[in-house]
């Protein structure tokens, strides 16, 4: 019998407030170190979706901060097909290196404070891991990374069959979120 119980929500919270938001934002600053590479300009990680809450530098949190993110940016100095394979691998080589890494230290009892943290850090990790790597649409429409890196290999450009862009630029973020919030006053 399985119930639910005080511990099990208070897993569930750290899980979602705390676990979630860091390996997303380790996943989102994985394309920042990589893009510095290949000449990024103007980058932006947006953490969350809703109003925002406090923007510094390029990072951007948003009031639903445990929700959604993304990585924009305006222009890249260097573009080829190979670069944007690495740039679209970039989060998820970063998750399964950060993942492997900290089981190993788990295996090797060198992590022996909060295993269960660290165990559900590990398991999201390789959750993000899975639903970036397989070739998909997500329900927006536009192609997880997974699918971008299949396209740039199979077709030597990125495709997209949505009306939207891949990633709106930073600059058009920027005036979008301006504009919804003089609408809102």
């Amino acid at each position: 019998m399985f119930t639910f119980g005080f511990a099990d929500f208070l897993s569930l919270l750290i899980s979602a407030f705390i676990i979630l938001p860091i390996v997303v934002f380790i996943r989102e600053f994985a394309y920042v170190l990589v893009g510095f590479f290949f000449g990024l300009k103007n980058p932006r990680i947006t953490i969350g979706s809703g109003p925002r809450l406090l923007k510094f530098g390029m990072f951007d949190i948003r009031k639903y901060y445990h929700l959604y993110s993304w990585f924009s940016y305006d222009d890249l100095a260097h573009k080829n097909r190979w670069i944007y394979i690495v740039i679209y691998s970039a989060p998820i080589l970063m998750n399964s290196f950060v993942a492997i890494g900290l089981n190993l230290l788990l295996v090797n009892g060198v992590l022996e404070v909060w295993p269960s943290f660290w165990d559900r850090y590990i398991f999201y990790s390789f959750y993000y891991v899975l639903f970036d790597i397989v070739p998909m649409r997500m329900v927006n429409g536009k192609p997880n990374n997974g699918l971008l890196i299949y396209e740039m290999v199979r077709y030597g450009k990125r495709t997209d069959y949505c009306p939207d862009p891949f990633l709106p630029t930073t600059s058009d973020a920027e005036k979008d979120l301006l504009h919804s919030q003089d609408k809102r006053h």
